[in-house]
């Protein structure tokens, strides 16, 4: 009989292959592709007849694997229409390095039994009132908020409702943010469950990895916590989803193929008729608009832990605490940091901005040092002696000879953490210091750090936004932000929103355990009004204010944005064909065109980028004459196109 395979790639279409065997929908098959052999699926659509000759081939093997339910299969479909990627591609995502893995031995799965303890911790009366309305609906499909201020026990709420559905027999998907770090989360769940969750990431090992995706499509392993590509794992009994830090603005992929891992999250829920919570202290614009129109459910947290109450604000004017040539501390700042210290608190410089200077000039030829490859400025990173650039990784020494006499005589402009970190060891010699960024802590030794912060055997972190991201600090009680200024500006539509998610993540970290705690802000505005308004105890009333300017405005999420960005080596022949391509949409597409520009990072990777935006309504209309549109316009071989819907980032 013929039956239709999907192949994991760059086609949107399965092929027809003929079989003996008893196949069905789901089913995983080895079958002949080309010159290769290829795993795929038994798809529920056929391929279009096309009138020419050719032989069928034969399917090779069924695999023993339990089969992709029909509700992944819809899912998929779904996937690809919406973000405009070919069918083939989606379905590479639930397989690894496009093969399945047969069923393994129960030995393997040891490890992963589950194990309950009794525990001990007792909700208080909000967190089970919280508890109460998430799990009401928790049959069939539903959306539901649990917004909670930063240290008021929301891990705890949501591990309740995993457990009632992990006792059901169904199996339990946690997203995080950043996985790199999952030591403390990882420790928090042990003790609270009793048993070794999955752990699914980038940096799990290939053989590991096989045992995890096995294990999830045996039902063998019953939870996972991931990143985002966890949420492409076949299960075979998903019963809940939960997108912890659902505002992170790290669960968009913007590599490779497109996606926005809480949407589609949310979408997988709805196709597999399961719950998903989403968890967050301030929701995304999108949340929020869904919270308001009653699409999601919501329940609140408003006291933290022990009653701890959240860290005062203040404001030190740099224009009236000048700062010393060469320096980026305030006498003011270093007084406030000494008396904190005096009392046994944990300081944190704040600066989002790793390395040791973004900018490198020469004093006698005023030229910068910039990547090669990408219209950007390369940081220079004192730990390593050398130059990087954080778009493509290049690496440069800083040994150049200058066009004026000899060699060039670098000024380092700007501070990034490095900087910061020589200063504050300079201020306070005595104290043990740290540099909490991705450089310092995906190392092994992470969570000996991590461990030291924890006991105050630290005394001072010097920190980008990594260390917003949920961690316990219990001694931590001062905060200082070294330089808002840069990191409220920038030409990004969410960047109001990002600070306000930034500054109240990064104020939780502060005072969890019931001492008194502040946040110094240096800055050089004399308006503090934006400070104020991001660190309000309450941030809806920023969010309120941010969905008027949107609607005003015909922003996401009232309307839909689609990024369009072609790449060539050649400039002028890019420009020409963006141009061309904009004509050829705008006859057949019911939405606005803008562009085409150039990207604000023009050169990336040593290809220059040209960007178009489309504008239009919110339904799967756009996408679907976008894709037919892409389909439709023959493109030059040296140039190419990559589709962004619900673009987050604009560079």
């Amino acid at each position: 009989m013929k039956v239709s395979i999907l192949i994991p790639n760059i086609f949107n279409h399965p092929f027809t292959y003929e079989s003996d065997l008893k196949l069905k929908l789901g089913d995983y098959v080895v079958v002949p592709f080309g010159k290769s052999k290829k795993t795929g699926v038994v798809w529920d659509e056929f391929e279009k007849e096309i009138k020419r000759n050719f032989k069928i081939k034969n399917v090779f093997k069924k695999l023993d694997v339990p089969p992709l339910n029909k509700n992944i299969i819809k899912f998929i479909n779904w996937f690809s229409e919406y973000n405009i990627v070919p069918k083939g591609m989606v379905l590479k995502l639930f397989l690894l390095g496009g093969n399945a893995v047969e069923k393994l031995t129960d030995d393997f799965y040891k490890g992963f039994e589950l194990n309950f303890k009794k525990n001990p911790i007792k909700l208080s009366e909000e967190q089970k009132e919280a508890l109460k309305k998430m799990n009401l609906f928790n049959q069939n499909f539903r959306v539901h908020v649990l917004q909670g201020t930063t240290g008021s026990g929301k891990t705890i709420v949501y591990f309740e409702a995993l457990k009632e559905i992990i006792n059901r027999g169904s199996q339990g998907l946690i997203l995080l943010p950043e996985i790199g770090l999952t030591g403390q989360f990882m420790q928090k769940f042990i003790e609270f469950f009793g048993f070794k969750p999955a752990l699914w990431h980038s940096g799990v090992t290939k053989k590991n990895k096989e045992i995890i995706w096995s294990g999830i499509a045996n039902n063998k392993i019953k939870v996972v916590i991931g990143a985002r590509s966890s949420l492409f794992l076949p299960f075979k009994k998903l019963g809940l989803i939960i997108v912890d830090e659902e505002h992170d603005q790290s669960y968009k992929q913007d590599e490779g193929i497109t996606y926005n891992a809480r949407d589609m999250a949310i979408s997988r829920a709805s196709f597999e008729n399961i719950p998903i919570n989403l968890i967050t202290a301030v929701p995304s614009i999108e949340t929020y608009e869904n919270i308001q129109k009653g699409k999601y459910t919501i329940s609140r947290l408003k006291q933290r832990y022990k009653n701890a109450s959240l860290p005062t604000y203040e404001v030190i004017n740099l224009n009236e605490n000048k700062l010393d040539k060469h320096s980026w501390l305030s006498k003011k700042v270093i007084e406030k940091v000494n008396f904190h210290l005096e009392k046994k608190d944990q300081v944190l410089f704040f600066l989002n901005r790793r390395g040791f200077a973004p900018n490198v000039l020469c004093s006698k030829c005023f030229v910068s040092y910039s990547c090669p490859n990408c219209s950007i400025n390369l940081v220079y990173h004192k730990s390593k002696n050398n130059l990087l650039c954080h778009y493509c990784g290049f690496k440069s020494s800083l040994n150049r000879v200058c066009s004026k006499k000899g060699n060039c005589e670098f000024i380092f402009t700007g501070p990034g953490v490095e900087r910061i970190f020589e200063e504050v060891k300079k201020n306070f010699p005595n104290k043990k210091t740290e540099i909490f960024s991705s450089d310092t802590m995906n190392k092994k030794n992470s969570n000996n750090i991590l461990e030291k912060i924890v006991n105050n055997e630290i005394q001072i972190l010097v920190g980008t936004q990594l260390i917003s991201k949920g961690f316990h600090f219990p001694s931590l009680n001062c905060i200082v932000v070294v330089d808002i200024d840069l990191s409220s500006q920038g030409h990004d539509l969410r960047a109001a929103e990002k600070n306000l998610q930034l500054y109240h993540q990064l104020s939780g970290r502060a005072g969890r355990t019931g001492k008194p705690a502040t946040v110094y802000f240096q800055t050089y505005h004399t308006n503090t009004k934006m400070i104020l308004d991001i660190t309000n105890s309450n941030p809806n009333i920023f969010l309120d204010k941010e969905l008027e300017i949107r609607r005003i405005n015909k922003l996401p999420p009232f309307e839909r944005f689609i990024s369009l960005i072609l790449t060539g080596n050649n400039v002028i022949k890019l420009e020409k064909e963006a141009f061309n391509f904009k004509i050829f949409i705008e006859k057949k597409v019911e939405a606005r065109v803008l562009g085409p520009v150039s990207a604000p990072i023009f050169r990336l990777k040593r290809k220059y980028r040209v960007r178009l935006l489309i504008r239009g309504s919110k339904s799967l209309n756009l996408q679907t004459s976008i894709a037919k549109i892409i389909q439709n316009y023959k493109f030059s071989p040296e140039i190419k196109l990559s589709v962004d819907v619900d673009p987050i980032n604009f560079y």
